[in-house]
């Protein structure tokens, strides 16, 4: 009899290296235009370093609020290349990892955190340089009795997390990419950065062409007063 709300998967699918690591160049924004600007996880999830760069592949845990077995468990099972993302519900009374539990993941070759829920250890886990984005930090450690789950479908930062999906993230935020979609999504990608480039050279030289400003307006029946 299956166990509800207290179950792991051991199998996922997970989308080719090659793809996932293709996404690295390419800053979050850039991403979330080609993807109707949605797959954004909310703005209180951020990364303890500024510098952060994040890619890797979604293993998903739902975590307790104020308990972090199922992360443990998580990872033991994690696979290199992997990026554990925790739904906490947002919990900001208990930490859900620190500063071993981050240590011990990056020794094992996983590639960082993505915790809807508080962290603690923070200038150490600043210090270390492994991508962890968080809602907040507080010193108050969590509880180990679970129940949760490992490999469902998750919420994390108001965004739905399937295990599998692509995670890259950065000082702007985390999307999520679905892997059926990530071939297309890498090639919209590339052209907006190209595109972005020239725009820059454009406003540099100012002949960056501002007509459809106007035009919209109009368009759109606003009306100027002199």
């Amino acid at each position: 009899m299956s166990n509800v709300g207290f179950r792991i998967y051991t199998k996922i699918k997970r989308p080719p290296l090659e793809i996932v690591d293709a996404f690295s160049p390419y800053a979050t924004p850039n991403i979330a235009d080609n993807m109707g600007r949605a797959f954004c996880m909310d703005a209180g999830i951020k990364p303890v370093r500024e510098d952060s760069k994040l890619v890797g592949v979604a293993f998903t845990v739902r975590s307790r609020v104020k308990d972090n077995l199922m992360v443990h468990k998580a990872i033991d099972m994690a696979q290199p290349g992997d990026v554990i993302v925790v739904d906490a519900q947002g919990d900001m009374s208990n930490s859900i990892l620190g500063e071993i539990i981050v240590r011990y993941a990056a020794r094992r070759g996983l590639r960082g955190f993505v915790v809807d829920g508080t962290i603690r250890d923070w200038l150490g886990i600043k210090e270390l340089g492994f991508p962890v984005f968080s809602r907040g930090v507080v010193p108050s450690g969590p509880f180990k009795d679970g129940p949760g789950e490992i490999n469902v479908p998750i919420s994390c930062g108001g965004v739905v997390v399937n295990p599998g999906d692509i995670i890259v993230g950065d000082a702007d935020g985390v999307v999520v990419i679905p892997p059926c979609d990530a071939e297309l999504v890498l090639k919209k990608t590339r052209e907006i950065a190209q595109k972005e480039q020239l725009i820059f050279k454009q406003v540099e030289d100012l002949v960056w062409d501002r007509s459809w400003v106007d035009a919209t307006l109009k368009e759109k029946g606003c009306e100027i007063i002199e």
